[in-house]
């Protein structure tokens, strides 16, 4: 039976559709090489979104070409669309496949697993005429307790440091009626809480005939009652609404969590970037989340060092974190894309401030997540149990719906359930809790 092995960088949109590629070729009976066994045929899916993000693209690549010189070794995801000619380097490299034809992967390899003559290059360029969603295979074996749902795909808003439009295409959304089947499969799988992700999410079914929103599938997932928990991935300000808001605080089903991305807190530099918020927006978002979930989780997104960023612009930025009660902050530096408007502006921050600014943040960022993690010490919380043990202690791990990871030293029956926990203590970054039931 031929072996097959899969390298995911970036997102969580990139390892759903590497989830889907797998379940393609298990289904026509490839078997997943292990470790550091020998395959026939090892995809890495690239990202792009930032300079370093490609440069590890490229180091995945040739560490396949030497672990598999056999293999056929194919590129795809961000990178791969976005600069072929740079991949096409790379030596021992049998495949470069676009977006547009990513979802044929599976089909093709099937098909045709042999090593082709030279390099073969598949749908690069292409993917700005999309106008259709990509219904692939759902993974419903995926690796993970709580699976990834891709029901949004593309992004229209062309921010100027962004290169995800360049590589994604427009903005596609999944039918209604088939997110609700999706769902469905996974309950029927096991599973008690999906993750919905996409690429621009708070722009979900705009694109649809007719059109729809997030708030109304959400709306037709609250009375379908068909999983246990629903969280949302990464959602922009002027898209999280007062009725998304209302229905995650009113229903359970809901994960009291949300992930919105900022990236500067200086209207100067907002509109620099291109975003369509200010920063009194997202204050009065910030705290309209909180006055209706006390408890819910708030993670941010910042952007450090974009263009003509000074010191006062960063300090309106770092002020405005501090002063807002967010639970945990992800912190990127600044880098330019070629083919982005960005790329071209100036003045650059210095590398040696971009990075102090970095970790000052990332300061701020752990202070804002341990004094989040220390209000539940003494709770009773409900926890899904991972299917997995944390790899230092051993112990189980599990998350609540408020997004608390918490360590807990009990036995393999409580895999994959969702049971109440009591967090007995905060250690470091890690909490401990113990089960009540």
């Amino acid at each position: 039976m031929p072996k097959f092995k899969i390298i995911t960088l970036g997102c969580k949109v990139n390892q759903t559709e590497s989830e889907s590629i797998a379940q393609e070729l298990i289904a026509a009976d490839w078997v997943a090489a292990q470790n550091e066994e020998a395959a026939d045929v090892c995809i890495v899916n690239t990202c792009a979104v930032t300079r370093k993000a490609s440069m590890q693209s490229r180091q995945a690549l040739r560490q396949a070409v030497r672990a598999h010189p056999k293999a056929r070794i194919v590129a795809t995801g961000c990178y791969a669309e976005t600069a072929p000619h740079e991949i096409k380097a790379i030596k021992g490299l049998t495949d470069i496949i676009g977006q547009s034809a990513k979802h044929a992967i599976g089909g093709m390899l099937c098909e045709r697993p042999q090593r082709p003559g030279g390099i073969v290059v598949s749908g690069c360029g292409e993917i700005g005429k999309k106008r259709a969603f990509d219904l692939a295979p759902l993974a419903v074996s995926a690796p993970r307790t709580r699976p990834f749902l891709k029901i949004q795909d593309g992004c229209n808003a062309f921010c100027t440091y962004c290169i995800v439009p360049y590589a994604r295409g427009r903005s596609r959304s999944m039918p209604p009626e088939e997110v609700l089947q999706r769902l469905r499969q996974l309950a029927e799988a096991g599973y008690h809480e999906v993750v919905l992700t996409g690429i621009h999410l708070g722009t979900y079914g705009r694109d649809l005939t007719p059109a729809a929103g997030l708030a109304a599938l959400l709306g037709r997932i609250k009375d379908a009652g068909l999983i246990d928990r629903v969280r949302l991935s990464s959602i922009e300000p002027l898209e999280l609404s007062a009725e998304i808001i209302r229905m995650v605080a009113g229903c359970d089903r809901f994960c009291r969590h949300f992930h919105i991305p900022l990236q500067s807190g200086d209207d100067g530099i907002l509109k620099k970037m291109g975003r369509p918020y200010c920063r009194r927006n997202f204050q009065d978002l910030i705290l309209r989340i909180r006055a209706a979930m006390p408890n819910a989780a708030i993670g941010v997104d910042t952007l450090i060092g974009f263009p003509g960023e000074n010191e006062k612009a960063f300090e309106n930025t770092y002020e405005l974190i501090e002063s807002l009660p967010v639970s945990y902050l992800h912190v990127f530096p600044f880098s330019a894309r070629p083919g982005t408007p960005a790329a071209k502006f100036a003045p650059k921050v210095r590398p040696e401030i971009l990075k102090a600014r970095c970790e000052r943040m990332r300061r701020l960022g752990l202070s804002k997540r341990r004094t989040f993690y220390q209000k539940f010490v003494g709770e009773k919380l409900p926890v899904l149990i991972e299917a997995r043990r944390d790899g230092t202690l051993g112990l189980l791990k599990g998350t609540s719906s408020n997004y608390l990871p918490v360590l807990i030293d009990a036995g393999d029956q409580l895999k994959n359930k969702i049971v109440d926990v009591k967090i007995e203590r905060l250690e470091g970054h890690k909490l401990y809790g113990t089960p009540t039931g």
